[in-house]
């Protein structure tokens, strides 16, 4: 019977055995105006199974509908090449909003957080006040 430390040394031999096996399969054509994923920059995401463009090796471009405006846009490989290894976005996700939409929803934010800055400015000036009409 063995120890614990010697069968995590079996697990991890065979781990890089198995690992071995798999780089030594000749690389996948990509095809034409697709792009390829580096899978060693992807966010970790702690799931059980690989995403499909990463079993496919290569990113494609995916059609789908706003749901701001409802345009039919195209979600580009180059665009979520970026999206999961650049941003380091959840590989699970994928665009539904067209970029005129996503503009207008981040203006929508940078608006409410300004007012919210602005409504705590105020009233911190007023505690402000406050005290300085207590102490005199």
């Amino acid at each position: 019977m063995n120890n614990g430390k010697q069968r995590c040394g079996e697990i991890m031999a065979k781990r890089k055995k198995r690992g071995a096996a798999v780089e030594a399969l000749p690389a996948k054509p990509i095809p034409n105006r697709m792009v390829p994923v580096n899978e060693n920059l992807l966010a970790p995401n702690n799931s059980y199974g690989a995403p499909a463009f990463v079993m496919r090796g290569y990113y494609v471009d995916i059609p789908f509908r706003c749901v701001g405006c409802g345009k039919e846009e195209i979600w580009t490989g180059g665009q979520q090449k970026w999206w999961y290894e650049v941003a380091k976005g959840f590989v699970y996700s994928s665009a539904i909003r067209c970029r005129a939409c996503r503009r207008e929803a981040r203006a929508q934010r940078e608006e409410a957080r300004r007012v919210q800055r602005n409504g705590l400015a105020r009233k911190e000036q007023a505690r402000k006040a406050n005290r300085t009409e207590k102490s005199s």
